[in-house]
């Protein structure tokens, strides 16, 4: 193989590995002992943004969904365990507070557990986050 033909394929391969970085969902993690922690970005649609905060402790895990939207109304929001409906509610969100704030409390099972959260707004606008919370 050539220099250059090794130097074009390097090149790509280096091109590939940052685009799937840049693809992933960042994830900033923290252990504390036996208390785990993930934090994640939302995907929102028009002018709103999320964040999800999933939180190990005593067998539990506390995921705190935050959106941040200027509009008013009533958002409904899924929370997804291990592929399962864990929970559904329904949470207002108001223009003085700028959103609103979603906390749900789910076993915290054996191994890595995979939570995915989903709030739809009164006019379709849509924002969900999914993180992976590393077990013991």
């Amino acid at each position: 193989m050539s220099a250059t033909a090794r130097a074009t394929l390097c090149a790509l391969a280096c091109a590939g590995a940052a685009w799937i970085a840049a693809a992933a969902p960042s994830q900033a993690g923290a252990d504390d002992g036996d208390r785990a922690e993930v934090r994640v970005a939302g995907v929102c649609g028009r002018a709103s943004s999320a964040r999800l905060r999933l939180r190990s402790h005593d067998g539990r895990i506390r995921a705190d969904l935050s959106v941040r939207t200027p509009k008013a109304g009533v958002w409904r929001v899924t929370v997804l365990h291990e592929r399962r409906i864990a929970r559904r509610a329904r949470v207002r969100a108001t223009r003085a507070r700028g959103g609103f704030e979603f906390r749900a409390l789910l076993p915290d099972y054996v191994g890595p557990d995979a939570v995915r959260v989903r709030a739809v707004a009164p006019r379709g606008e849509s924002c969900s986050a999914a993180a992976v919370l590393p077990g013991s």
